[in-house]
């Protein structure tokens, strides 16, 4: 019988390979989510941002897969952007975002952002 071929070990950083490079982030966002039969708003602080989404500070208990409205303004731009986006992880207070059907003005401020930023990752 032949002798299998030995797999290789999957690195941590193949991975954790993403789609868009990620960010810093330093500004505030405000989060509105529906609790019951009213809408809530909190204030959070995006620590890192990618053309894909946003990781916020929180200080709530939300569930994953939830959809969220996020309203923000990008450092340097006096435009308050609005943005859908669902919950798709949680470590702590820190919460990762999936934009939602993201317009191409949308895209093209996030992209404009971030052309003169370090990526993280």
């Amino acid at each position: 019988m032949p002798a299998s071929t030995p797999k290789t070990a999957t690195g941590a950083s193949a991975r954790r390979r993403r789609r868009h490079p990620r960010y810093h982030g330093d500004f505030r966002v405000i989060v509105s989510y529906l609790l019951g039969n009213n809408y809530q708003k909190l204030e959070g602080h995006c620590r890192d941002l990618s053309e894909a989404g946003i990781g916020i500070l929180l200080a709530a208990e939300l569930n994953g897969g939830e959809v969220v409205g996020l309203n923000f303004s990008l450092p340097g731009s006096a435009n308050q952007r609005e943005f859908r986006a669902v919950l798709r992880y949680r470590r702590g207070y820190h919460y990762g975002f999936e934009f939602l059907s993201l317009s191409s003005e949308q895209q093209e401020s996030l992209r404009d952002y971030a052309k003169n930023l370090d990526p993280i990752d």
